[in-house]
């Protein structure tokens, strides 16, 4: 958590010397944040499936916070979204507290096994494994992290009950639900490795042996029975006792068994964090510390607050041009600096340090280089060898807020396509290990900073954000699944709706531009002017990979206004209500 203890007077100060500390005080709080009687009983939620807003708002009618309606989501997610996210997966949130002002981040991200070491993704020859045969490995599944967080979250701040909170996802795995056409996309192209998996196959297979599609009913009687259990049981259901051995058994099949025992699932910890705070025009933009991302994301913020890309537009080359460029500014430090802080020196102060942000913007020219740009060195920064980790995008967000001003913007994931195409009690294993670096070392012997370590949490590009403004209330929210290009999804969209005042929904339906190495991006929906004008600057923007961005998004508008948006390459819903007393 970071303090903001007379928020006015301090935020105004950070806006005005656009400073950031590594070392925050403990919590983001104005001692009491000031009143906003304009959103007084009113709530909201914004996730990617439908049925998931429902079941977010059901609990929200009946009372509940944020932190109980958070667990209702999730629970349907990975019944409806399990290509995404689900109980056998992590997590970030980071958490707005309605009557504190306070921010905390909640870290439930997967840990790697006890005994993980940096060579598990390496074959006999010292090679990396291919990654699709990694990826449904044993190896590939780090201890699970999002249920027990979404624990401790609810123990904190719930108002229900925590059996009270599975009923509709429960009904809807008993019952069956039409597989969307999201879903039935990616049933269908049926080239992802995990498809291949025992698991994956049985589970999606129709009675002639085809993958089901659009429009079928799908059943999954074991995750009913194992979500009874959670209501009954707590967390425990899931680390202890039978679905933990069997997670276990899972684990250690195959040809690369993976080292998971029932000691790594039971000890598992989510952690409690400052927020990482920066500000960006009017906002103060909180974003959770490493292994997240989130300082990549600020300083990218920074970066494009010392150009004039707020005087531009989404019609303009240039103000794409400068994005463009921030951005492989920002992931060539990302890239090489950022990783569990347990375990690596991340120069957090320095990467945020207005010098240096600013050294970096000076780089940037009127033309693109053809060499892509290196990573700085920022002050306090240990050189670690230059990182290719991949990471593919099987993610999920969602934003909620209760009737009490409290707000869940939280980030959640299997990481690839269906996890590692495992399951168990109806869900599908992670296959977050995966994002480490495989190569541990360079050739000069540097240890990467995302390099594997038992325990360790692997780096992760999920940057659930929160906005909060001058008087110390909510302002906004966004998030984005996708991989690596969450970054540059999440920053788009807020360029657009603070800087160019979009409204939110036309903010995240902007194509999206990824510019890491290579350019990529969605090159057929810019207009043609954009697309002439950023080749004549260097910059030939080419088809991007993945599943999408599913950016969700919400800006507090003057007199209070709730504006949210979904990522229309999604099947999501933004929806807000008043409760009825």
């Amino acid at each position: 958590m970071f303090s903001l203890r007379t928020l006015p007077a301090l935020l105004l100060a950070l806006l005005l010397s656009a400073c950031a500390t590594e070392k925050a005080p403990p919590s983001v709080s104005a001692g009491t944040a000031a009143p906003d009687a304009a959103r007084a009983g009113r709530f909201f939620v914004v996730a990617a499936n439908p049925l998931a807003t429902e079941a977010g708002l059901a609990v929200l009618r009946r009372g509940g916070s944020a932190a109980d309606a958070a667990v209702a989501v999730q629970a349907m997610l990975s019944l409806v979204e399990p290509q995404s996210s689900g109980m056998g997966g992590g997590a970030f949130m980071t958490w707005y507290d309605g009557a504190s002002g306070k921010v905390t981040v909640y870290d439930g991200r997967e840990t790697a096994p006890a005994g993980a070491d940096e060579r598990m993704f390496l074959d006999e020859a010292g090679k990396p494994l291919p990654f699709s045969t990694a990826v449904v490995s044993g190896r590939a599944t780090g201890v699970p992290g999002a249920l027990k967080m979404l624990a401790l979250v609810q123990n904190a701040h719930g108002a229900l009950p925590w059996n009270n909170l599975f009923g509709d996802a429960e009904r809807t795995a008993r019952e069956g639900f039409v597989i969307s056409p999201r879903l039935g996309r990616f049933l269908k192209r049926g080239s992802f490795p995990q498809l291949s998996a025992p698991d994956a196959r049985a589970y999606f297979s129709a009675p002639d042996g085809s993958l089901r599609k659009v429009g079928d009913r799908l059943v999954n009687a074991p995750y009913a029975e194992f979500l009874g259990r959670l209501a009954a049981q707590g967390p425990d259901a899931l680390y202890t006792g039978e679905t933990a051995r069997r997670i276990v058994a899972k684990v250690h099949e195959g040809q690369y068994p993976g080292t998971m025992t029932l000691a790594d699932l039971a000890g598992y910890q989510p952690a409690v964090r400052e927020a990482l705070c920066n500000p960006y025009r009017i906002y103060l933009v909180c974003a959770p510390p490493p292994p997240s991302s989130g300082v990549g994301l600020l300083e990218l913020l920074a970066i494009l607050e010392r150009t004039d890309i707020d005087k531009r537009g989404p019609t303009d080359p240039q103000a794409w041009y400068l994005f463009a460029e921030a951005s492989r500014l920002m992931y060539a430090d990302r890239d090489r600096y950022v990783g569990d802080a347990a375990f690596v020196s991340v120069p957090i102060k320095g990467l945020l340090d207005p010098g240096y942000v600013a050294s970096r913007a000076a780089l940037i020219g009127p033309r693109a280089a053809e060499t892509p740009p290196v990573a700085g060195t920022p002050p306090g920064a240990t050189l670690a060898a230059a990182d290719a980790t991949l990471e593919p995008g099987g993610t999920s967000h969602f934003i909620i807020g209760d009737a009490a001003g409290n707000v869940v913007s939280m980030t959640t994931t299997v990481e690839s396509i269906f996890g590692s195409g495992r399951m168990v009690d109806g869900f599908f294993l992670n296959n977050q290990m995966t994002d480490f670096s495989f190569s541990p070392r360079d050739a000069q012997g540097r240890p990467a900073a995302n390099a594997v370590a038992p325990g360790k949490r692997p780096r992760s590009s999920m940057v659930p954000l929160v906005l909060v403004d001058r008087q110390g209330r909510f302002a906004g929210a966004f998030g984005s699944a996708g991989g690596n290009a969450i970054l540059a999804y999440v920053a788009k969209s807020l360029v657009a709706a603070v800087d160019w005042n979009l409204p939110t929904q036309q903010a995240i339906a902007l194509p999206n531009l990824i510019a890491r190495v290579s350019f990529q991006g969605e090159a057929d929906k810019f207009p043609p002017e954009v697309i002439e004008g950023l080749a004549a600057r260097g910059v030939t923007l080419r088809p991007g990979q993945g599943e999408d961005s599913g950016v969700q998004g919400v800006m507090i508008r003057e007199g209070g206004r709730f504006d949210g948006g979904y990522d229309p390459r999604r099947e999501g819903r933004a929806i807000e209500e008043t409760l009825k007393k």
